[in-house]
């Protein structure tokens, strides 16, 4: 027998579960009805957009409204010396395609890679036109190779001679197509500033530069007509022929102050050695003058010991 109150501690303790509340939901409400509605709206749209962009694509990948059909539908400008056919022969493969589904920029380095041009761009001119502009390269010289007389720029770029054109350069000679490009630019660069420094000293100097040889890049060799000077400082006009050119070395450096030279002293060197055939300026203060190789200072007085 257990007390009362023992037993009532040890009866089990129980909740009772509370009977849970149904909801009632309605499948196809008004909220839901709009949200199937709008999906069902921008499904369709999508759908008519898609159609037609595929419509317009092909359109314009397939028409023959769009495509490259005649060679005067490329316009090329800025050529003077490219030949358009030149050009327009690179476009050949191109025929018949939409102007969209041609490829600009391989077009633009084939255009490139002709002699003459030095950068190109091309664009589009929808609906079916090609437009192509042309920078030229600007030749700074003739190269004599052999029996052969092309033109020559500052990069070495060889260019063929056009058919129409008037240009008035020096010749350059030791230079070639077997030479590498690097070292065609690297002689053409020394070229270009050789003219460039004489022309600071004498507006014309040019014009005395008859031929440059650039067989040695660490001589540039001229040969320069126009020295032989009276006493009054005038050309000489009583020789019945022209005067052979004087061949000068002018070395790769300071070709400014080596020119100055030249036409300040060269009258007094002729007075002393008679005709001159040859100077050769690389020495420090000195002058070689004449295939007998006598030194003269630039001031005209013999050199001791000459």
């Amino acid at each position: 027998m257990y007390p009362q109150e023992v037993l009532a501690d040890e009866e089990p303790r129980y909740l009772r579960r509370q009977k849970p509340v149904e909801v009632k939901r309605r499948k196809f409400g008004r909220q839901a009805w709009k949200t199937y509605l709008r999906v069902t709206t921008w499904t369709a749209l999508g759908l008519v957009g898609g159609a037609a962009a595929y419509q317009c694509g092909r359109f314009l990948l397939t028409s023959r409204q769009m495509a490259l059909v005649h060679p005067d539908q490329i316009r090329i400008e800025g050529n003077h010396h490219v030949r358009p056919e030149s050009v327009r022969q690179i476009f050949v493969p191109d025929r018949g395609k939409s102007v969209l589904r041609i490829p600009l920029d391989r077009r633009r380095r084939q255009i490139e890679m002709l002699s003459w041009v030095d950068h190109a761009a091309v664009r589009r001119a929808l609906p079916d036109r090609i437009e192509v502009d042309v920078t030229e390269r600007m030749p700074i010289a003739f190269l004599r190779e052999a029996s052969d007389l092309a033109l020559i720029d500052a990069h070495g770029v060889i260019l063929e001679r056009p058919i129409q054109g008037d240009f008035h350069f020096p010749v350059v000679v030791g230079l070639g197509q077997q030479m590498p490009l690097e070292d065609r630019e690297q002689r053409m660069q020394l070229f270009s500033k050789f003219m460039q420094e004489i022309a600071s000293v004498e507006s014309d100097a040019a014009d005395r530069v008859s031929e440059v040889d650039l067989s040695d890049g660490q001589d540039l060799r001229a040969a320069l007509t126009g020295l032989e000077q009276d006493s009054a400082g005038r050309q000489s006009t009583t020789q019945t022929s022209a005067p052979a050119p004087v061949l000068v070395h002018f070395g790769n450096e300071d070709f400014s102050g080596k020119y100055q030279t030249l036409v300040d002293d060269f009258p007094g060197w002729q007075a002393k050695a008679g005709r001159i055939e040859s100077v050769d300026l690389r020495f420090s203060r000195e002058a070689v003058v004449n295939q007998e190789r006598t030194v003269t200072p630039p001031d005209g007085t013999q050199a001791p010991g000459h």
